[in-house]
């Protein structure tokens, strides 16, 4: 029983998962310092507040604070944004060089002595009346 369950988690499927996982979590940490740390001070210099995230308003002694929101959704967009370009696109570019169609086959042929196109199955040429092999 141990012996499946380890086989499950070694299979290539179980420990690529884990990984991007682990390493869109860093990801996700990075961009979310950058909302916080950069750009969200960028925006309130541009509005004119010393913090974007301390925006809140209260309703009766709840506080509500949907700067935090904002940055949370420029998070999303960031790593949603980062995620399409720098992953989806390139892989989508990949499949779509690996999937090159066959050429068709030849549904003509050159005869040997005009060099006109006859078709594959003719055994004499339309053009100039030779045998054709």
């Amino acid at each position: 029983m141990l012996k499946g369950f380890r086989q499950f988690l070694l299979r290539g499927n179980v420990v690529d998962l884990a990984v991007g996982v682990v390493v869109g979590a860093a990801f996700g940490s990075v961009v979310a310092s950058f909302t916080k740390d950069l750009l969200t001070p960028l925006i309130a210099a541009l509005v004119g507040k010393p913090d974007f995230s301390a925006y809140a308003f209260e309703i009766h002694g709840s506080k509500f604070l949907y700067g935090s929101f904002v940055n949370a959704i420029i998070s999303f967009v960031l790593v949603a944004g980062a995620v399409y370009f720098f992953v989806v696109t390139p892989m989508n570019a990949l499949i779509a060089r690996s999937h090159k169609e066959p050429p068709a086959d030849p549904s003509t042929k050159k005869c040997p002595e005009c060099c006109m196109e006859v078709p594959i199955d003719a055994r004499r040429c339309a053009h100039c009346t030779s045998t054709l092999a």
